[in-house]
C-alpha cells in the first residue's frame, strides 16, 4: 500500500516563498510520475504541475515561472516550490502518485496567502 504524506503548508504574506514537500512509501517512488494538485474552497481539484519518472515536468499555465516541481528519488520526495504566491494560490494543496492504472493521494496540506 503507498502512502503518501505532505508537509510544508501554512500561511504566507503575498510575494513571498513555501516549500511543499510530499514523502512516499510502500512503493517504487522512482517509477511513479508524481504530482502536485490543489482545490480551493468552492472549486474542483486542479492540476498543479507533474513530473515522471524520467524527469520530465508539467507546469500549469497559473502557475509558470512561480512554482518549480522537482523530486529525490533516494528520499522518495517529490517537492513544489512556490514562489512570488498569490491569494489566488490559497488551496489545499495534494500529492498525487501514478504508476500505470494506480493512483494515489495524500491527504493535503492547506497552503494560505493573505496578509
Amino acid at each position: 500500500q503507498v502512502q503518501l504524506v505532505e508537509s510544508g503548508g501554512g500561511l504566507v504574506d503575498p510575494g513571498g516563498s513555501l516549500r511543499l514537500s510530499c514523502v512516499a512509501s510502500g512503493g517504487i517512488f522512482s517509477a511513479y510520475t508524481m504530482g502536485w494538485y490543489r482545490q480551493a474552497p468552492g472549486k474542483q481539484r486542479e492540476l498543479v504541475a507533474t513530473i515522471t519518472s524520467g524527469g520530465s515536468t508539467n507546469i500549469a499555465n497559473s502557475v509558470k515561472g512561480r512554482f518549480t516541481i522537482s523530486r529525490d528519488n533516494a528520499k522518495s520526495t517529490v517537492y513544489l516550490q512556490m514562489d512570488s504566491l498569490k491569494p489566488e494560490d490559497t488551496a489545499v494543496y495534494y500529492c498525487n502518485g501514478k504508476y500505470y492504472t494506480s493512483t494515489y493521494w495524500g491527504k493535503g496540506t492547506l497552503v494560505t496567502v493573505s496578509s
